[in-house]
């Protein structure tokens, strides 16, 4: 008897889901922050996106790239939270940087995290987000970055 309930039960939740999946493919736009420069976010399936962020700040320049899973239990339409993770590699400088000295440019590679919030407007085609990205470089000003707060404005495509 329980298993009659529980397989429509299952399959009813899971169309539920796939309802609630992301409001747009594809958005590019501009990112402010830490890492100011340009942002892509593409869906790759109903709650996975992939994101290129090519930042440009007060550091240097980078490239990174992010696997991205969003999630949509929040009860306002449009709104929904994400977290991932990724790479990236660049070219740091240490002009402004107290942490580091005598050091000039150098590239830096590491990984990073990412947890944010986003809203799609229903009436125009644009998605603004707000995140946080921390990052550990592997190779020169190697350690823990965990100021990386950022906003973003993408158009929806």
């Amino acid at each position: 008897m329980k298993r009659k309930i529980i397989i429509p039960l299952f399959v009813l939740i899971s169309i539920c889901n796939l309802s609630k999946a992301q409001d747009y493919i594809t958005a590019l736009g501009l990112r402010a922050g830490f890492s100011n420069g340009f942002t892509v976010k593409h869906f790759v399936s109903h709650t996975g996106a992939l994101e290129g962020i090519l930042g440009v700040g007060w550091y240097g320049s980078d490239l990174t790239g992010l696997y991205e899973v969003h999630k949509f239990g929040i009860e306002t339409e449009g709104l929904n939270w994400y977290y991932g993770g990724g790479a990236h590699i660049g070219v740091w400088n240490d002009h402004y940087n107290t942490r580091y000295h005598d050091h000039g440019s150098q590239s830096v590679i590491g990984i990073d995290g990412i947890l944010g919030m986003e809203y799609n407007f229903k009436d125009i085609p644009l998605n603004l987000s707000f995140d946080w990205k921390p990052l550990i470089n592997f190779a020169a000003y190697s350690g823990f970055w965990g100021y990386g707060f950022a906003l973003s404005a993408r158009y929806i495509l």
